[in-house]
């Protein structure tokens, strides 16, 4: 069996975005995994994983992920597959992927033979709401290429059964500030990561394989305050590094030390709790 394209196999048939196809629309969502050059390099940097998300953000995100057996799981930007696959061989009873770009889409489909894994090729802010679905959502190095994010977290806290799990990871804002990477010396060694506009949130753009790649800053206040304003609880907060045992092969990662790269955040969705009507004043307390 192979996995799932939300219960169909064919490419031609996958599941649109649940939004009206407007320009408009189409210019705030930023799919550049489907830009050939782009993608082909980013596959050539993922080979062996012995980057960023290799060695920094994936041995981090599993300090903090719940017991998997049983659970049902929504991964936000699934990309390739890998927590998808990872979910469903520690025991997840069934994994839903959804991803903007169509490559990424088909190279998941090719790496996945489980049916209980289903992707949706759609931006996740347009994903539609499955009320109380989910046990856990999990986005890893996504939501930052997306403008709004108070949607996505509306949208998760919808599909989330009470006590659910929300545990992402971005970009660091320290990073996303600036986007201008180390200040070099004349030998190439790092001497500084500057930041700077820090508050001015929005966009940013940035070479990254490419020219023009988007990512969206924010603070790490609008990343918690907008769990809190929406319903969740903060349950932990990481800033990983390299662990010094993987910084032989990869010494560049050395400046993970100096200055975070990642961010990750899990936070737990509060019950809804009914207000109780008031007792009616009494005596003394009655008379205004």
């Amino acid at each position: 069996m192979t996995g799932k394209l939300r219960n169909r196999t064919d490419l031609d048939q996958v599941i649109p975005s649940q939004v009206p196809d407007d320009p408009v629309t189409r210019r705030m969502k930023q799919n550049i995994y489907d830009n050939p050059t782009f993608f082909q390099a980013y596959c050539k940097l993922r080979e062996n994983d012995s980057g960023l998300n290799g060695l920094v953000e994936e041995p981090a995100i599993g300090t903090v992920l719940p017991d998997l057996r049983g659970l049902k799981v929504l991964d936000l930007g699934s990309g390739f597959g890998d927590f998808c696959r990872f979910a469903r061989a520690q025991g997840a009873s069934m994994v839903r992927g959804v991803e903007i770009s169509r490559k990424m889409i088909e190279a998941a489909l090719g790496r996945t033979r489980d049916p209980r894994i289903e992707y949706v090729n759609c931006a996740m802010e347009d994903l539609a709401v499955e009320p109380w679905a989910y046990d856990l959502v999990v986005s890893r190095l996504a939501l930052h290429y997306v403008r709004d994010y108070e949607a996505v977290l509306r949208t998760v806290h919808g599909d989330l059964r009470d006590r659910g799990q929300f545990i992402f990871s971005v970009e660091h804002p320290v990073c996303t500030a600036l986007c201008a990477g180390w200040y070099e010396d004349d030998h190439g060694g790092q001497v500084f990561w500057p930041v700077d506009n820090y508050s001015a949130e929005g966009e940013r753009r940035q070479k990254w394989f490419v020219d023009g790649v988007i990512k969206y800053h924010r603070t790490i206040a609008t990343y918690v305050n907008g769990l809190l304003q929406c319903g969740f609880a903060l349950t932990r907060l990481l800033e990983p590094h390299a662990v010094p045992g993987s910084l032989e092969g990869r010494p560049d990662l050395q400046g993970t030390l100096r200055r975070p790269a990642v961010m990750i955040i899990a936070a737990t969705k509060l019950p809804v709790v009914e207000p109780t009507p008031a007792s009616a004043p009494r005596g003394a307390d009655a008379r205004q």
